[in-house]
């Protein structure tokens, strides 16, 4: 039986699909190039649980975002099957969670598109996020 996106939203408070977790130790190593990239504002968070370069971008940033987003999708993958989920309903429930964690002045899409930079106040996020 697969479960339900509702079901799904109940599990973003596992820390195995927390969104801070794509900063640490749940990858191989951290990457030092989106490390930069992402305090410098040329990389953001997206809410469907990818990132994505902020504006226009070099070759290096376009393979920053393309392994993080690799590594992500390994992981989203792993995680659908062993909770008996779709990859993008684990994808979705991680993009909640990541820009719930954006630090103030990281940058993340907002649900209508818009780029913004996180603040002191609570990002916007997709009505369906917990």
């Amino acid at each position: 039986m697969r479960a339900t996106f509702k079901g799904l939203l109940a599990l973003a408070a596992l820390p195995m699909i927390a969104g801070s977790m794509f900063a640490g130790p749940a990858f191989a190593a951290p990457n030092p190039d989106y490390a930069r990239a992402k305090a410098a504002g040329t990389i953001g968070e997206l809410p469907d649980g990818y990132v994505a370069i902020v504006g226009s971008g070099d070759s290096m940033l376009e393979r920053v975002v393309s392994d993080i987003n690799k590594q992500r999708r390994e992981l989203y993958t792993a995680t659908a099957m062993e909770k008996k989920a779709t990859v993008q309903q684990m994808a979705f429930v991680t993009g909640c969670n990541t820009i719930a964690n954006t630090k103030p002045g990281e940058k993340y899409q907002s649900p209508d598109g818009t780029w913004r930079t996180r603040d002191a106040s609570a990002p916007v996020r997709d009505t369906r996020c917990p």
